[in-house]
């Protein structure tokens, strides 16, 4: 078991020498842009190094402007912070992505990025529109580009040195493996959704194989019913360990050998996202035999279109 302070300060090294990423990160998925300032300087004031941007969340300049007040004020240092953004949908084809990516630095205010996603592998109709329908209200897709074009965009701007590392979102173990048998560049980052009601085992077992970062976002089951933080294995275990199920969840995603995403506008609940500390062993081993629930909360991996599923008394977000 690790050092009780350290999990949460916890690096992951990079495929092909690109860094190493926080495994605990801080998601920017916030509608509101004072609202997003503020919540990315309380991140980074409780010490959160790893900020999770994309050009679909509308909010980049928000990020931008909170990162260039902390560096300013000497809370951290850009060397420090790893910033991920992601490439829409609509900018699949090759000619489109470097834009794409050069708006996405001026919007966050810095010269290179840590890390570029492909936000799904899916293709919509290119354009000003980030949700294009047709009349029936139907996505329009692109199929004009295939998804290695994309990413043979992406291996040029690691080229370039603007970014350091580059990978996949939403994304099918089949699907991935279809990149990394043929990519030049291999993908250094997985983002997938996975929890303890949806841990991806295989995926997860692949990218150790392959020395993929898998990087959990609804890393607590984003409050959707069945709610993971009432289960009774990760209370249980929170009551044993002196911390709360959120804790309990987030320490399993780094102590097996994930990054994660979480997101809160709270700064009680930022704190405490960040205040993990190592589970007993036996703890993580009764997570994994004892956790029968298996569900999926977003259903962008089939679709493209970000959305968390509708269930009884859930709410609904996307991603």
């Amino acid at each position: 078991m690790e050092a009780p302070d350290m999990l949460r300060y916890k690096r992951i090294p990079l495929a092909d020498g690109a860094g190493a990423i926080p495994a605990v990160g801080f998601g920017t998925l916030i509608p509101d842009a004072s609202v997003t300032k503020q919540a990315v300087k309380a991140a980074l004031a409780v010490g959160f190094r790893h900020l999770d941007c994309a050009e679909r969340y509308r909010n980049e300049e928000a990020v931008g402007d909170a990162m260039r007040e902390a560096f300013a004020a000497g809370t951290v240092r850009r060397e420090d912070v790893f910033v991920t953004t992601k490439l829409w949908n609509t900018n699949h084809r090759p000619e489109r992505v470097q834009p794409a990516f050069q708006a996405s630095c001026q919007r966050l205010q810095v010269d290179y990025v840590d890390c570029y996603l492909i936000h799904t592998p899916f293709a919509f109709l290119p354009g000003d529109e980030q949700d294009p329908r047709d009349d029936r209200g139907q996505v329009i897709y692109d199929s004009e580009v295939k998804l290695i074009e994309t990413w043979r965009a992406l291996e040029q701007l690691v080229d370039s040195g603007q970014c350091r590392s580059i990978g996949l979102s939403d994304v099918t173990l089949e699907k991935l493996k279809e990149i990394v048998a043929v990519a030049r560049i291999k993908p250094a980052v997985v983002q997938v959704e996975a929890h303890p009601y949806l841990p991806e085992w295989e995926l997860l077992d692949f990218c150790r194989e392959h020395g993929i970062v898998l990087l959990a976002f609804a890393a607590l089951g984003h409050g959707m019913e069945p709610n993971l933080l009432d289960d009774p294995v990760i209370t249980g275990i929170a009551d044993r360990v002196n911390k709360t199920p959120a804790q309990v969840a987030l320490a399993w995603a780094a102590q097996r050998g994930t990054a994660f995403l979480t997101t809160s506008v709270r700064p009680s609940r930022i704190e405490e996202n960040f205040d993990i500390s190592p589970l007993p062993d036996d703890a993580m081993q009764q997570i994994r035999d004892h956790i029968g629930t298996n569900i999926r909360f977003n259903s962008v991996v089939e679709t493209g279109v970000p959305g968390f599923i509708p269930r009884a008394g859930s709410g609904q977000g996307s991603r």
